[in-house]
């Protein structure tokens, strides 16, 4: 037994009257927030609009919060529709369950949809909204702490996290120690934030460049953090199916970022995509 190790919340859920207030969704609301603060402040750096940001907004957190929920219960459709488990389940997001990959995809046909009735360049503004994004990923993992999920295997770390019997793997009940992957995911994303304000200010990578760097840095930290997970998922050739995911998704990103490497802003000489070449972020407004 470790001498040393993180306390789980002693509840994640606080009842204002009849009204429960979860800390899962209260994680996720804080995250989305601190991105639009951030991208706003990008954003009207690069003579945008503080509005267009909200505006954009509107579209894209609830296409994210949709494609997450779709892409978790798709890929692991075994914890609401198997013999014994309760389908409507699937729709309480509340209990967590959001898969990265569906909420960014999803989120970006929201973003796109945003943009276009902005009349605002997509990829200049993807590229000021990356390290927002990555930032509300890493507040957003701690409502995995307060519903004690998604942890890794068990271990003796001092910074081991302490997980109540209910929400111990059937396999291991008697162990109350395990990995704190939320908190792994969670650090790595803040690192990938600052990789990012670096990259952009060193090396001048920009607009959908700097948002599939963004894409690249995430997923190799989380391919390693899900390979630590315990929870139930679907395998592939023996990994995880997100793992999977973080390994093809890693290397598209990175194929595209060597593919541009040579394109260049026409007005600042600022490294960018093709996309970007062709809308310029110098004229961010259409």
């Amino acid at each position: 037994m470790s001498l040393a190790y993180l306390p789980s919340p002693s509840q994640g859920i606080w009842h204002l009257g009849p009204f429960p207030v979860r800390a899962y969704a209260l994680c996720i609301l804080v995250g989305i927030i601190v991105a639009v603060l951030i991208t706003q402040r990008r954003w009207v750096a690069r003579s945008g609009k503080a509005e267009d940001v909200t505006d954009v907004a509107v579209w894209a957190v609830p296409f994210g919060i949709i494609g997450g929920r779709l892409y978790h219960v798709i890929t692991d459709p075994q914890l609401y529709f198997a013999q014994g488990r309760n389908p409507v389940a699937a729709l309480y997001i509340w209990q967590g369950g959001l898969g990265i990959w569906g909420a960014v995809a999803l989120g970006a046909v929201g973003t796109w949809i945003g943009c276009r009735r902005r009349g605002i360049s997509l990829p200049a503004f993807a590229g000021a909204v990356a390290p927002g994004l990555v930032l509300a990923q890493a507040i957003g993992r701690w409502g995995n702490y307060f519903n004690q999920e998604l942890f890794g295997g068990p271990t003796t770390v001092p910074w081991a996290l302490r997980i109540d019997p209910d929400n111990r793997p059937d396999a291991t009940p008697d162990i109350a120690l395990y990995h704190p992957t939320f908190l792994y995911e969670s650090l790595w994303c803040v690192g990938v934030f600052f990789l990012l304000l670096w990259a952009e200010k060193r090396f001048r990578v920009t607009g959908g460049r700097l948002f599939v760097l963004y894409i690249a840095a995430y997923t190799l930290g989380r391919a390693w953090v899900e390979s630590l997970r315990v929870d139930d998922v679907n395998h592939i050739l023996g990994l995880r199916l997100n793992v999977w995911t973080s390994i093809i998704v890693f290397l598209t990103a990175v194929v595209y970022l060597i593919a541009t490497r040579r394109s260049e802003h026409p007005a600042t000489g600022a490294a960018v995509s093709a996309d970007d070449h062709r809308s310029g972020e110098a004229n961010i407004s259409r």
